[in-house]
């Protein structure tokens, strides 16, 4: 997020009722798996009534999975109650194990906390993995350790590049740092072998012999994965990003205050859908270090 963020006034947002009809529109359409997201989701107020309200579709076998993507900072308090609702695995975003750096890295963020959100997870039966950003000349010099540390902690680690996404300081080529690199520098230690393993996401996996875990890479501007993508985003405010990387959205929340019925809604999904492009525009160099597009990534969710 920016620093200084202008946030949304509350009529302006899909209220927990209006997601789960948007999200239960989706589904009759097909769709099989839901992430929900943020920002941190665990600190809308009444979150966990969606989170009850939306499996019920695992229950009657229409929803594969109900996964969340998070920071950590509310697990300890929300663990057991997810798993009870019938998430199984989750994503948290840790880009350090070092106390201080995570602090700059989140602006506000207690590493000890997030960890025992972590723990308290796992005591609850959810899978957890790790998502770190490379950053260079932040974190990474710290990969190594952090791939020890996860496969320690029985979780995998997935490796993500920044994304030139949203204005924020400093020069996003400064911070870039390729995976093909990342990935040479840990067979100087580990021994790395491809596996076919997916989650549906856009991650490609190795196997590491050294420690018998998993790390993702997931290569937006180095190797894209449009190909194989199938996915969707939708934001509080009820648009629907088609691509992450393209500014192309679709309007929800009009169709589903017009009509108490979901004719207009999965019109309105069916009509998107048909627009989802072939690819993004990401691209970061020293002749392309401005965003690609202006919109943060707060904007879309992480």
């Amino acid at each position: 997020m920016a620093e200084n963020m202008t946030f949304l006034p509350r009529q302006d947002l899909l209220t927990l009722e209006e997601l789960d009809r948007v999200c239960s529109a989706f589904i009759a359409q097909g769709v099989r798996k839901l992430r929900l997201t943020g920002g941190e989701p665990l600190v809308r107020k009444g979150i966990m009534t969606l989170v009850e309200s939306l499996s019920r579709h695992l229950k009657s076998g229409a929803l594969e999975e109900l996964t969340l993507t998070t920071n950590g900072s509310q697990l300890a308090k929300y663990a057991k109650e997810l798993a009870q609702h019938g998430v199984k695995r989750i994503n948290v975003s840790v880009d350090t194990l070092d106390e201080k750096k995570f602090r700059e890295i989140t602006r506000w963020g207690e590493l000890p906390k997030v960890l025992d959100g972590i723990k308290a997870a796992q005591d609850a039966g959810i899978h957890v993995k790790i998502n770190a950003v490379a950053l260079k000349g932040v974190n990474e010099h710290e990969i190594p350790s952090m791939v020890r540390w996860c496969h320690e902690q029985k979780t995998d680690l997935t490796l993500i590049e920044t994304m030139p996404l949203g204005d924020i300081d400093g020069d996003r080529t400064d911070q870039y740092l390729p995976l093909s690199v990342v990935r040479a520098q840990l067979m100087d230690q580990f021994t790395l072998e491809d596996i076919p393993y997916k989650t549906g996401g856009p991650a490609r996996y190795v196997h590491v012999k050294e420690t018998g875990g998993r790390i993702g890479f997931i290569t937006p501007l180095t190797h894209n994965f449009c190909e194989s993508c199938n996915r969707v985003r939708l934001t509080c405010t009820g648009t629907l990003f088609m691509c992450l990387g393209q500014e192309d959205a679709a309007d929800l929340r009009k169709p589903l205050r017009a009509s108490e019925g979901d004719g207009l809604l999965s019109q309105a999904i069916l009509e998107a859908i048909s627009r989802k492009p072939k690819g993004h525009d990401f691209i970061i160099d020293r002749n392309h270090n401005k965003p690609a597009l202006s919109r943060h990534m707060s904007v879309t969710g992480g």
